[in-house]
């Protein structure tokens, strides 16, 4: 649930709860100087918590055309200069506004929409991660069929009832479709509230 307040910027209780845990493995593997794109960016909490803590990184945050508005307000709010302006950003567009960046972080998409912009977001990361570059998919995922949680079955119960393409992806199927973008796993963190933390690497 995220609440707009008029005077204020957009906030999300689950972003206030991840992102610590998340910065604590960003710190560690991201580099000086990258160019950071970060895919649905929401309300912006994320690039202004993690552009404020790595002033070493450029972030480039990117959503719909109508959550711009509430990113530049935290863009507003925190006056880091490698938090960049966001762009409009469909996965599911052929072109994207962006040529070639270090690394991409995607966190709480991938379940909540269908298989077909999974592929298309993958492809995407495909053709705009430089080589060797590094993606970081934050969020709950299935493994072997089986929920890891009661809490993430009932995630995906509602997520099917809003939207029957959606729900929790299995790992298998999601390293499968990564690995024919050339996107390999290197590592699958364990994060709080049963989700993941996964970090795939491009190859030729």
């Amino acid at each position: 649930m995220v609440n707009v307040l008029p005077e204020d910027a957009p906030v999300s209780e689950a972003c206030v709860r991840n992102q610590q845990p998340i910065f604590d493995v960003l710190k560690d593997e991201l580099h000086p100087h990258d160019v950071v794109l970060e895919i649905a960016s929401g309300t912006g909490q994320h690039a202004a918590f993690f552009s404020s803590r790595l002033p070493f990184i450029r972030w480039q945050p990117s959503d719909l055309t109508e959550r711009i508005a509430g990113i530049n307000a935290w863009r507003h709010r925190t006056q880091c200069h490698n938090f960049l302006p966001p762009l409009v950003l469909d996965v599911g567009q052929d072109l994207w506004p962006v040529k070639q960046v270090d690394a991409v972080f995607v966190a709480n998409m991938v379940h909540f929409v269908g298989w077909n912009k999974v592929r298309a977001m993958l492809s995407g990361v495909g053709r705009v991660l430089k080589h060797t570059g590094r993606v970081f998919f934050y969020g709950p995922f299935n493994y072997q069929g089986q929920f890891t949680s009661d809490g993430n079955r009932q995630l995906d119960a509602w997520l099917k009832a809003r939207d029957p393409d959606s729900g929790i992806k299995d790992f298998e199927q999601f390293v499968l479709a990564a690995r024919r973008e050339k996107l390999k796993v290197l590592k699958d963190i364990a994060m709080p509230a049963n989700n993941r933390l996964l970090i795939l690497q491009k190859y030729v």
